[in-house]
């Protein structure tokens, strides 16, 4: 290994700044409803500034854990995070919260597994996929079907749950590395539109309804206001009444209880109404710019199994990022997808700022 270095300080101050914004902002969204619902205005902003602080402090350990130690660990932390995906299932184990079972409750902390098994799945295929021939994945059989098996299981676990969103994004990014680590482009773009078959043939089916309604939704918007388009359109009154330099801070009347939960999965529209879109930009900008900062440290790591863990955890970002703003924006059907470092949350939280500190440890050893 070539010798330590210092970490990528970029990618640290991009980082903390944006959870910096993510703690105010998610004051400033919650308060009202914290204060009519927990009693409390300061409720979520206590409960994020104590996940902030336990997830900087799992970002500084990781940052200083050399990333290689963590591939001969890769196999237990993905029998671990199986197991838990399939407790959730089980009734009496699993918590159930909205007709959605995704939560494990350990004292009285609440755990995600499907949050664990976004870094599980890059740090496991990462270990496997930089210790095998790469000539392999030249064969769709012999070398893609081992690894599209092992993503299938992960899926169908957590669409049980559901949760089509973390699904989706895990799948996404699997195929991103498998196409890193030197998977035929043919093969991957087949694979794409063999997903994109499936999953249409599924919603078309009436299996799953709930998707079905999101879809139709998408497509009009203005088609039930009072239900199922009610949290979009109340997200896009928002973004419009912001203008290009928004209300100002803790102004926005979207939070009084029109959108719900505006700390998590919709409050970039907060961010959109209340600081304009400059303000939105300036949070997009950063995104952008992490994502660059990481797939620089991927590009400039000699050691495979870096570059695919370094690849694979700017995707998660990028992705989620990504998919929180269009869903927001009306871009694409709404699903329940948290912006990384900014919407409320404990175990997206603290497993993001996880692999941003393994994605530090890598840069202290490019060259």
């Amino acid at each position: 290994m070539p010798k330590k270095g210092v970490c990528d300080y970029n990618l640290l101050m991009i980082v903390t700044v944006l959870l910096a914004i993510g703690i105010v902002m998610v004051f400033s969204a919650s308060s009202v409803s914290a204060y009519f619902k927990m009693g409390d205005p300061y409720y979520f902003l206590k409960r994020q500034l104590l996940w902030g602080i336990i997830g900087y402090g799992v970002m500084i350990f990781f940052m200083n854990y050399e990333y290689w130690r963590l591939k001969k660990y890769s196999n237990i932390i993905m029998l671990v995070t199986i197991c838990a995906l399939g407790a959730v299932l089980i009734p009496g184990i699993g918590i159930e919260i909205n007709e959605a079972r995704r939560w494990l409750g350990i004292g009285g902390i609440t755990i995600q597994p499907s949050e664990i098994a976004k870094i599980g799945v890059v740090l496991f295929m990462s270990a496997r996929l930089s210790e095998n021939d790469r000539e392999k994945l030249h064969n769709f059989f012999k070398g893609l079907v081992p690894y599209l098996l092992f993503l299938g299981i992960i899926f169908m676990l957590i669409v049980m749950e559901p949760n089509l969103s973390t699904a989706g994004i895990i799948l996404i990014v699997g195929l991103v590395i498998l196409y890193t680590a030197g998977a035929r482009i043919s093969h991957i773009v087949l694979l794409i539109f063999s997903g994109i078959g499936l999953a249409s043939g599924l919603i078309a089916s009436g299996m799953y309804e709930h998707w079905q309604e999101r879809i139709l939704g998408f497509l009009d918007p203005w088609s039930d206001v009072s239900d199922t388009t009610y949290q979009i359109i109340q997200s896009l009154y928002a973004l419009g009444s912001g203008g290009l330099f928004g209300v100002g801070l803790g102004k926005s009347r979207e939070k009084l209880l029109y959108i719900p939960e505006p700390q998590s999965d919709f409050i970039f529209s907060i961010i959109g109404e209340e600081l304009g879109f400059i303000g939105t930009s300036v949070i997009v900008i950063l995104f952008v710019a992490l994502i660059i900062r990481g797939l620089r440290i991927a590009a400039r790591s000699k050691d495979l199994y870096a570059i695919l863990i370094a690849t694979g955890i700017t995707s998660i970002i990028g992705i989620q990022a990504l998919m929180n703003i269009a869903v927001v924006t009306s871009s694409m059907p709404v699903t329940g997808v948290p912006l990384p470092f900014i919407s409320a949350g404990g175990s997206s939280m603290v497993f993001t700022m996880a692999g941003v500190g393994i994605l530090l440890n890598i840069s202290r050893y490019i060259e």
